[in-house]
């Protein structure tokens, strides 16, 4: 699999000292990609951003009028249309690294686990229901081991 990834990163965070590098985020992308996309050469759009432009999007696209550490926004084109473009991950910067903080995790323990929560909810993963949760939990711990990082729902961290 060859992944695409476009990174952007918003003005408002963009000198933030715990910015993940863009190998950082194709290393995570691809672990939760491989053997479970459609696409040999899939293309991703990670977008870093501050809480008020994560607030503006969790509250049009989810009616949630507040932050949130990662938005998924999935890609459908139509069959005949064979477009690799998985989708948009939007990932607030300042939510993550004060989650980080609070769950005493390192901020490249949390951002790994953000940028493989986020890509699964593009692979159609969720976690609504508890046997989906269960689900998509456990391919979370087993991708985020593979990369050497400790199981993100542990209360030892």
């Amino acid at each position: 699999m060859d992944l695409f990834l476009d990174v952007q990163i918003a003005d408002e965070v963009i000198d933030h000292p715990a910015l993940p590098d863009e190998a950082s985020l194709t290393q995570w992308a691809n672990a939760a990609l491989l053997g479970r996309c459609r696409f040999d050469e899939p293309e991703l759009t990670i977008r870093l951003v501050d809480n008020p432009e994560s607030q503006q999007l969790n509250h049009e696209y989810r009616g949630k009028n507040k932050p949130t550490n990662v938005l998924s926004f999935p890609f459908e084109a139509p069959p005949e249309v064979p477009i690799p473009l998985l989708g948009d991950l939007i990932i607030a910067v300042p939510v993550v690294e004060q989650e980080a903080s609070e769950q005493g995790k390192t901020s490249q323990a949390h951002w790994a686990h953000m940028v493989v929560h986020g890509c699964l909810h593009l692979l159609g993963y969720d976690h609504i229901k508890d046997d989906e949760a269960e689900i998509m939990e456990n391919l979370e711990r087993q991708i985020l081991a593979e990369l050497e990082f400790d199981d993100p729902y542990s209360e030892d961290h």
